[in-house]
């Protein structure tokens, strides 16, 4: 349990880090560069049924959303950990703060939401397959450098990595603090 409290600890640092740096991140990182409302996503998934595909420098529409959905899992997953118990030995950090009844709902929640996420991980997992195999776009090299060969000069802002390490080392801080 201490592994899963330590995951625990890391994925709320990077959750914290994510929402942050979605606002003030480069310009592929900021949240209003890849999520686009129902008017570009649903032509955009339609599109994925034609043969040929539309490149995206940053997350192509639907991957913005599919983003979004993991965020809020993980959010969620977190967020209800802090609280969750085991009826045996373990209890979340803050679950003192919430009653029994309150902290037995939550870890329920804690475990679906675990289901929910490792559907989230299977669709994105089926949809970098799927983009490699029938579209011919290797997203897997980009997603581990955070660089992707482009067909046309792209000026944009890259974020400062100075600032998100930084950046980092003070969301850790600030979440010690609330956890411990």
């Amino acid at each position: 349990m201490k592994y899963h409290e330590w995951s625990g600890f890391g994925i709320f640092v990077l959750m914290g880090f994510c929402m942050v740096w979605g606002f003030m991140g480069g310009q592929q990182s900021r949240l209003g560069s890849f999520v686009k409302g129902p008017a570009t996503v649903f032509p955009y998934a339609l599109s994925l049924l034609r043969k040929g595909t539309i490149s995206h420098i940053g997350h192509n529409p639907l991957g913005g959303w599919s983003i979004i959905a993991m965020l809020v899992s993980l959010i969620i997953q977190v967020g209800t950990g802090l609280f969750a118990n085991d009826d045996i030995l373990t209890e979340g950090p803050l679950y003192p703060l919430a009653s029994k009844e309150t902290s037995d709902w939550l870890t329920g929640v804690h475990y679906l939401n675990q289901s929910a996420l490792l559907i989230l991980i299977a669709i994105h997992i089926g949809a970098v397959i799927f983009y490699l195999l029938a579209k011919g776009d290797n997203l897997i090299k980009p997603m581990i450098t955070g660089n992707k060969l482009w067909h046309q000069v792209h000026d944009f802002t890259q974020g400062q990595p100075a600032i998100a390490f930084l950046l980092v080392v003070v969301i850790a801080a600030v979440v010690y603090i609330i956890i411990y």
